[in-house]
């Protein structure tokens, strides 16, 4: 195989043909009107040049001996990994029937033997327009597919710490607790809310409120599997979701949570800032449980309790801890069925 060196068009033609006279007149012609030109003179050849350099366009015969031109271009066609490439086929055989097969076979043009040099150098410009056009929609069409997912991101993640923001949470919940419905499976939630918080701004400001956010965001998600949804869910409170867990195991995993946070010291600028973190845990199925809302209320009811007996703990929704501190009357809502 040989090329010319590169001219002002920049774009590239493989020429195929068993027959050298053809493939100098052709190569001589195309280099005059300054387009790249690759040779092959056989089919096995041209499937190797596409490979190594995929051409913008094949002149391409359809009468050689081993592999025909209609069984180049379809392999050509059918590789996925190959962008799009212009075809025009050239044959001897001026027939309706030999035409059909090649653009059944993935050729976008013919043009017939003795060729017209005017007559190809129009159906070349022609192809090379389409091949640009289909170029420029390709491109349009990757833009639009990245716009649509940095949009999609941005719907569903929290700005300040990148995790779940609520939203997008309650969205998973739903989806995980049908699912736990059908399967008859477990599904735990943890709510958790970063004790006295609110002295971190009146202390330090709110840049260092950001910086700590951001640090305990990244601090739940090292104890949380690649399967658990994790959260933001308002202010300093998040909301991890442990799909297939049983309560004990989200205690456990609360438990862990709270001893990182308690172990840990958050870093601003110059100042070391501890805090400590109380957790609210709930499950299904459990008899108190009958709704994804229920599930949600009982963590948050949970973590209210946790609050309110000292924090920096853990309390699950059904313990007596919780049952002696959560009202009679949010108890009985807590275990009323969903409407």
């Amino acid at each position: 195989m040989a090329s010319e060196g590169r001219t002002k068009t920049g774009e590239t033609i493989l020429v195929v043909d068993d027959q050298e006279d053809n493939v100098e007149l052709l190569r001589a012609r195309l280099f005059a009107r300054g387009y790249v030109v690759r040779i092959a003179m056989n089919g096995q050849q041209a499937l190797d040049s596409v490979q190594e350099i995929a051409p913008d366009l094949i002149l391409l015969d359809v009468m050689m001996p081993g592999m025909s031109g209609i069984e180049v271009v379809r392999r050509i066609k059918k590789d996925q990994n190959l962008p799009f490439i212009a075809v025009i086929m050239q044959t001897a055989l001026d027939s309706t029937e030999s035409r059909v097969e090649g653009l059944d076979a993935g050729a976008d043009d013919y043009i017939t033997k003795p060729i017209n040099f005017a007559e190809l150098e129009a159906r070349v410009r022609s192809m090379l327009r389409i091949k640009r056009l289909q170029e420029e929609l390709e491109s349009r069409e990757r833009e639009l597919e990245e716009m649509n997912d940095r949009l999609r991101r941005v719907s569903q993640t929290d700005g300040l710490t990148g995790l779940d923001n609520r939203r997008y949470l309650e969205e998973r919940l739903h989806e995980m607790f049908e699912h736990s419905l059908r399967l008859h499976e477990p599904l735990s939630v943890v709510m958790c809310d970063i004790d006295h918080f609110k002295s971190v701004n009146d202390t330090y400001g709110h840049l260092a409120g950001d910086a700590i956010l951001r640090q305990f965001a990244d601090l739940i998600k090292e104890q949380a599997r690649e399967i658990d949804r994790v959260g933001r869910y308002g202010g300093e409170e998040f909301l991890i979701i442990l799909p297939g867990t049983v309560l004990d195991a989200a205690v456990t995993f609360a438990g862990r949570v709270r001893d990182r946070i308690q172990a840990h010291e958050f870093v601003y600028e110059d100042e070391r800032i501890r805090r400590t973190v109380s957790c609210g845990v709930a499950a299904w199925p459990h008899p108190l449980i009958a709704s994804r809302d229920q599930l949600i209320r009982s963590a948050d009811e949970a973590l209210y309790v946790a609050k309110e007996t000292g924090r920096d703990k853990v309390v699950r929704f059904d313990s007596d801890e919780f049952k002696t501190h959560c009202k009679p009357a949010e108890l009985a809502e807590a275990g009323s069925p969903s409407s």
